[in-house]
């Protein structure tokens, strides 16, 4: 589970409780912090402007400019703008400058649920994994479930079970209930809908 110090939320962000005793936020999504892009590109960039100021600098010292910036300036001179090369390296760079909008526009962190803010100062997530696995626990206490796999999303959990006695409408209908019961006591800011499969165990020979 992750939990982060939050601001202080606006009122705007506020909703009243029921028993109207004090307001709270909203929960939102965690942002990922990104570290492997944003290095990746601060190297890049760092890298590229420290080398053609190196050479400009140099050119501005009467020395003879480095052959990849005169045969690079010489190609784009002459290149055609419908040129196989140009037109691939503007795509790439499109791309490029859409991938980097895109994970500055979207928070990540897809693996943390936010869970309910019930207080103005603390902000908690609960881990997909961890979720699931509670999840598993509350299927695997249902009498005749022998076997349970879960998948939590955003807004569904999974659960697939293999029952070795009891009639399988009884499993499923015990099993929905423990499975809702479990969702509801996950505390998630958005409970995701639950969806069980319950099934025979597979004959041997």
């Amino acid at each position: 589970m992750t939990t982060t110090p939050a601001p202080a939320p606006s009122p705007a962000r506020e909703e009243e409780k029921p028993d109207g005793t004090a307001p709270a936020a909203r929960a939102r999504r965690f942002w990922a912090v990104r570290r492997v892009p944003a290095a990746l590109l601060a190297a890049a960039v760092l890298g590229g402007a420290g080398l053609l100021l190196y050479d400009v600098a140099a050119v501005r010292a009467d020395h003879s400019a480095m052959a990849w910036r005169k045969e690079t300036a010489d190609g784009l001179a002459t290149e055609p703008l419908d040129s196989t090369w140009v037109l691939a390296g503007a795509s790439l760079a499109a791309l490029l400058g859409l991938w980097l909008l895109f994970l500055a526009l979207t928070p990540g962190l897809r693996s943390v649920l936010p869970m309910r803010w019930d207080h103005p100062d603390v902000r908690a997530g609960l881990d997909r994994r961890a979720a699931a696995l509670i999840l598993r626990d509350r299927a695997m206490e249902v009498s005749g479930v022998q076997s349970a796999k879960v998948r939590v999303r955003r807004s569904r959990a999974t659960v697939r079970a293999v029952s070795h006695f009891r009639d399988l409408d009884e499993v499923r209908a015990d099993l929905e209930r423990a499975v809702t019961t479990g969702v509801d006591e996950l505390g998630l800011a958005r409970s995701p809908a639950s969806k069980v499969r319950v099934a025979r165990p597979p004959r041997k020979g």
